[in-house]
């Protein structure tokens, strides 16, 4: 409501307008929902006509002016690099859910991973501008954090567990932001190939997926009852 709101007070493409016959055109709602609609599920403009009643060439301009909306109206407050202190707390939330190390997700079902290999999501990494990371897992220290990618919501499938049971007190956990790492090195090639090698090391990879599945089953591998459960599967994605 918050987004809609603020489009309509403060775009006027998006203020519901009447015709010359009086009547009301398309609501916020209606292009708000159509914008959302294209760039969530990468559809074609014209597949929202019969469902939110406008045309392609409407939805596109939908599109258009929300992406150009949102950057100028939020972009300052959500589109900016995340904060060595931002790191932080995204770090503290996943090791509540068991993945220390954790800064997010990404969902590639509708984007090949790789275009996420390409995305400028990485750009900072990779000419060495990303603050260090360090967090252990099975009693194992590592330098990189990384992303969940494609991640099966399965709830019907598997065991469901209170995790209040492993919560840890803000700054208790074993993820952290080096606040003392430097990001003012030089950038260039020799640099940026030997972080590109850090982030492709199939056998580092290996490992921490191998660290995060046995330090996940010591937390939630037994239902109430101490059976066994099952392992939802996951991908993850290294980042820094």
């Amino acid at each position: 409501m918050s987004i809609v709101d603020r489009l309509s007070n403060e775009v006027p493409f998006f203020r519901q307008k009447r015709d010359g016959l009086g009547r009301l055109g398309l609501s916020t709602f209606q292009k708000c929902t159509a914008a959302i609609r294209v760039m969530a599920y990468g559809s074609s403009f014209d597949a929202v006509d019969e469902y939110l009643r406008l045309g392609a060439t409407t939805a596109r301009l939908c599109v258009e002016n929300f992406m150009e909306a949102i950057i100028n109206l939020f972009g300052d407050e959500y589109l900016r690099r995340p904060t060595p202190a931002d790191l932080q707390r995204l770090l503290h939330i996943g090791e509540l859910r068991g993945f220390s190390g954790l800064i997010g997700s990404i969902d590639c079902t509708l984007n090949d991973i790789n275009v996420l290999d390409r995305s400028p999501v990485f750009d900072d990494i990779i000419n060495v501008q990303a603050p260090q990371v360090n967090f252990s897992v099975n009693r194992r220290e590592y330098h990189l954090a990384y992303y969940l990618t494609d991640v099966e919501d399965e709830r019907d499938a598997y065991t469901q567990y209170d995790v209040s049971d492993f919560q840890q007190g803000e700054g208790i956990g074993s993820s952290h932001v080096d606040f003392t790492y430097s990001t003012d090195i030089p950038t260039n090639i020799a640099n940026q190939m030997g972080v590109r090698t850090r982030i492709r090391d199939r056998q580092a990879h290996q490992q921490l997926k191998g660290d995060l599945v046995e330090h996940i089953w010591r937390k939630f591998g037994r239902d109430k009852d101490n059976n066994r459960a099952s392992m939802p599967h996951f991908n993850y994605y290294r980042l820094f």
